[in-house]
């Protein structure tokens, strides 16, 4: 973990209440995909986490959906104004960890660190493939950026208006040999229980501090008591308790 200033380069809009921001600064702290950073915001005590969607040696992408006062605050943001940020918080998910035919599971806003993996993926020589979750066609974002991967890319639609109709176990694929999902808890709960073999999950919880030290995010699984924060965000599926 470390502690910098980060640099808006641009903050899009991508879908409704989606945005997409692009931060330069130093990224040696960010180690996995899957790992967050966490902003200091101007009037709020709280920090607010944000995953990383994607990094290079020059700065980083976010993805993060409007829903309260801290990411509204951050929709406002321009280009050139600076951000308080600790950077590379979390384990992330091991890519060695993975098979050759991963499957990539994001749902809606636990989709954006779901591309850094499948990029991480590709680079270690892995052929991954990725179902990506939305309740409507308005709400999807990134399809195209995987894609542009090289990579099988499945989308769902709960209403039907794209892609696959239903849900992410909708279009679970017949052979592959791990998983990683991020999303909301209904959608990991639901993988959980379809998937045919081991994989890592990511979770979502309030945090406090953000590393550890408050306690705050601490949850139970099979092996005791683990910080979503310092320990998480990302779990092995077998570690899990629902």
């Amino acid at each position: 973990m470390m502690q910098g200033i980060y640099r808006v380069e641009y903050n899009r809009q991508l879908a409704p209440d989606v945005w997409e921001m692009r931060l330069s600064g130093d990224t040696s702290a960010v180690t996995a995909p899957g790992q967050f950073i966490n902003i200091r915001l101007d009037g709020l005590f709280l920090r607010r986490p944000i995953s990383i969607c994607d990094w290079d040696e020059r700065g980083l992408t976010i993805i993060y959906k409007v829903v309260g006062r801290g990411t509204e605050a951050l929709a406002g943001m321009e280009p050139g104004q600076d951000l308080d940020i600790l950077c590379g918080l979390g384990n992330g998910f091991d890519v060695s960890k993975c098979g050759d035919k991963a499957l990539v599971i994001g749902g809606g806003a636990g989709t954006p660190p779901m591309y850094g993996l499948a990029k991480a993926l590709l680079k270690a020589g892995k052929t991954p493939a990725a179902i990506l979750g939305f309740n409507t066609k308005s709400e999807i974002f990134y399809e195209e950026q995987f894609r542009a991967l090289g990579i099988e890319t499945t989308v769902t639609t709960v209403d039907g208006s794209y892609g696959t109709k239903g849900f992410v176990t909708d279009a679970l694929p017949e052979s592959y040999d791990y998983f990683c999902a991020c999303g909301p808890l209904p959608m990991l709960k639901a993988v959980y229980n379809a998937a045919a073999t081991s994989g890592l999950m990511s979770f979502e919880e309030r945090m406090g501090c953000g590393f550890g030290a408050c306690m705050g995010c601490s949850c139970k699984t099979k092996y005791g008591n683990k910080r979503i924060c310092k320990d998480g965000p990302v779990l092995e599926k077998e570690e899990i308790i629902w």
